[in-house]
């Protein structure tokens, strides 16, 4: 039988998919709705210090290969989070905290918060895109830097970042010397691709109201983004697990990902589309269909 398990910083995974934070992932009956599916782990809502309703409404627009979004981090603040914890590893699979602080300081209390919860890694978003006014945190490589020592100081869980798509090699360079600088447990590559924007010629208007229309890409059509990011963040940091995410709807997308060099690989568009409870990329008997590094590939 093929092998389809996966190990992230110690952690054990059944199998190497399991959902990316973001997509119905914000209250304790969407995260036991996870735990119940075949994702290998339960990837928390990415959170703030205090909740936040999000950006206005309409916010998310499915296309025909992927989605639009501009969630603005809806959640229900991080205590909410560090008490899930202890309800769903009763269900048996790793827990993902997924933090983002709109702040250093945020980020440094919210991580400390999590030292004593029974979260098993930390995922810090320094990439979300859909913040009006505040700036990806992984295009600023001293704040990306200044940020990382700070959280990595007070962190005692092994601890990786959601990183945005980056375009040029130079920036890959950069970010992966201050990934192995503060000796990072994993990198998750990439987040959607932000401010892309989507007009419907029939309305003749944009079809999310938030940022006039600007929101994060997602789907098929960040798939080759994403593997080009995990195939250069593999070969700059041999010794740092990736993660993909971006674009995986079948077992085939899972296995590009794993041959670009990640070690496991999270799902978003196809969850929010099709849900835990699909015929999707989680479910069990076509996850076994994928060849982990030879051998037949057989499509989902």
């Amino acid at each position: 039988m093929t092998d389809i398990s996966a190990k992230i910083a110690g952690v054990e995974l059944e199998n190497c998919v399991f959902n990316a934070a973001g997509p119905k992932d914000v209250t304790l009956e969407e995260l036991e709705a996870i735990a119940k599916s075949a994702s290998s782990a339960i990837t928390m809502k990415s959170c703030t210090l205090d909740p936040r309703t999000g950006n206005a409404e309409p916010r998310y627009y499915d296309l025909p290969e992927g989605s639009i979004n501009s969630m603005g981090l809806p959640n229900l603040g991080y205590r909410e989070y560090v008490n899930f914890t202890s309800v769903l590893k009763q269900h048996g699979k790793p827990v993902v905290a997924s933090v983002s602080g709109l702040k250093l300081e945020d980020n440094v209390e919210i991580v400390s918060a999590f030292n004593d919860s029974e979260a098993d890694l930390i995922e810090l978003n320094l990439s979300c895109p859909n913040i009006a006014g505040k700036p990806q945190v992984c295009y600023d490589f001293e704040q990306s830097d200044e940020v990382l020592k700070q959280v990595v100081r007070v962190c005692k869980k092994p601890i990786g970042v959601k990183l945005s798509p980056y375009f040029d090699f130079v920036h890959f360079e950069q970010m992966a010397e201050i990934l192995q600088k503060h000796r990072i447990a994993f990198a998750t590559c990439i987040n959607s691709i932000g401010n892309a924007l989507v007009i419907d010629p029939e309305k003749e208007s944009v079809v999310i109201k938030p940022k006039g229309g600007f929101g994060g890409l997602g789907g098929k059509y960040v798939k080759y983004t994403a593997l080009a990011n995990v195939n250069k963040f593999h070969e700059l940091l041999p010794e740092i697990p990736i993660i993909g995410c971006g674009g995986v709807y079948t077992g085939t997308d899972v296995f590009e990902f794993i041959l670009a060099g990640a070690s496991a690989v999270q799902a978003g568009s196809v969850f929010m589309q099709q849900g835990p409870d699909s015929e999707s990329v989680y479910a069990k008997e076509r996850l076994r269909k994928i060849g982990r590094f030879h051998g037949e590939i057989k499509d989902v």
